[in-house]
């Protein structure tokens, strides 16, 4: 599983790669201050703590199992978006290759129905929140939507792909057509990625 550091990580590609899907003012504002904003949060309230030397992923657990709603939901928007800018690739797109390929033909019945029914997912989560792909410990697929910051982590998941259908993903250059944006998606989704996420 991708481990997280507590520090804003470099973009795996320059901001302008995946225009026009996604463009260099959505990056500046998504990633440059939302992003941003999740990692010195963080670092504020677990400085000086015995958190101040763990590893994301336990500050999430610990967050969700205490309750303490600052606390995860920095923790676990920090790795959300980490974990979504992999999910994305300018040479992305085109039909799944390898495992992945095989598993969705298995849990879905085709890659079609799939990604008809991530895409719907994806669509109508209401308000905020993020369309997963996770695999569970019998090592099948499933599509979840989760709400606000919440992630298959706490779930005993292994993420595989996400979409982040917050506002603020899409709204520069979308403004309110979120399916647009899904759409979008399926033209940057990478897929090596998501092999290189399966158990």
């Amino acid at each position: 599983m991708m481990k997280i550091d507590l520090a804003l990580p470099a973009l795996p590609y320059i901001k302008s790669a995946l225009t026009p899907i996604i463009t260099e003012e959505t990056f500046d504002y998504h990633y440059g201050k939302h992003h941003a904003a999740y990692v010195n949060n963080l670092a504020a309230l677990v400085k000086d703590s015995p958190l101040a030397t763990a590893s994301v992923e336990d500050i999430i657990q610990v967050g969700f199992k205490e309750n303490n709603a600052a606390l995860f939901n920095n923790a676990a928007q920090h790795w959300n978006h980490s974990f979504f800018w992999n999910c994305l690739s300018p040479n992305g797109g085109k039909m799944p290759n390898g495992k992945i390929a095989e598993l969705i033909h298995r849990d879905f019945g085709s890659f079609e129905k799939f990604k008809e029914q991530f895409s719907t997912t994806a669509v109508k989560l209401f308000g905020s929140g993020w369309a997963w792909l996770a695999q569970t410990d019998s090592g099948n697929l499933e599509i979840l939507p989760m709400k606000d910051a919440h992630t298959p982590l706490t779930e005993g998941k292994t993420p595989i792909l996400t979409l982040d259908v917050w506002e603020h993903a899409y709204y520069i250059d979308y403004r309110n057509a979120r399916l647009k944006f899904v759409e979008g998606f399926w033209e940057i989704v990478n897929w090596d990625f998501a092999n290189r996420n399966l158990k």
